[in-house]
């Protein structure tokens, strides 16, 4: 039996709008790419993504962070600046896409909490909504975000569309317990074993960087889209 393949994206640290950008050049891409791809990515400089519904003027007051970059998914306002950040998309004709949102949320913090218990890091998804602050992503939690000794430690955003399924993710590190690098490595090896994936480097070139440079220019670097509402 062939053994499914995914792509992975290794980014490394880049500016807040081509960071969104580059993953909504994904979503588009699922089409023609067909397979989900893993990214994994950081930030330049500190920032605040925020979520596509979210009002810009609540936001602005919610949190010091600057600048300010609207996700193209939902959910709340997310603190970037050491924080481990992904994001994975899948093409339409995928499994992950049909499944309730719900579903595709739980499943995504089940593979983080697989890839920490690889690492030794007991985690638990939550089992209910505890919510303190509406519209801060790490204030209190919704069910099936992951926690660590009962403070949410990885929270999730997504979007479908008619091109794919876009999941963008956030995870809090758990002190200097474990490197970075070690947690890509332990995600990766849980798709291995439990979906029996195989992994295919992509680049970030050609028309895909192309696009994704357009969004930037055109969209995440515009006072006027991020603050469209």
């Amino acid at each position: 039996m062939t053994r499914p393949e995914w792509l992975l994206v290794q980014s490394g640290a880049g500016h807040y709008d081509f960071n969104m950008a580059l993953d909504e050049a994904l979503l588009e891409s699922m089409p023609t790419l067909g397979r989900p791809t893993l990214r994994f990515y950081g930030w330049i400089e500190p920032a605040a993504s925020f979520g596509y519904f979210q009002r810009y003027t609540e936001v602005e007051n919610l949190t010091p962070l600057r600048p300010l970059v609207r996700r193209p998914t939902g959910g709340g306002i997310v603190p970037h600046k050491d924080d481990w950040t992904y994001s994975v998309a899948f093409p339409p004709a995928h499994e992950w896409y049909s499944v309730p949102a719900v579903e595709s949320y739980r499943r995504v913090h089940q593979w983080i909490h697989d890839a920490f218990g690889l690492l030794g890091i007991p985690t638990e998804l939550a089992p209910a909504t505890r919510q303190t602050q509406p519209g801060q992503c790490f204030a209190g939690f919704e069910r099936f975000d992951l926690l660590r000794q009962g403070r949410k430690i990885a929270g999730a955003a997504q979007r479908r569309r008619r091109d794919g399924l876009l999941i963008q993710g956030s995870v809090q590190p758990p002190g200097s317990v474990v490197a970075r690098s070690s947690w890509e490595r332990a995600m990766r090896r849980v798709a291995e074993e439990q979906w029996s994936i195989r992994w295919q480097d992509l680049q970030v070139e050609g028309p895909l960087c192309s696009r994704a440079r357009d969004l930037t220019r055109a969209k995440y670097s515009q006072p006027a889209y991020n603050q469209r509402r």
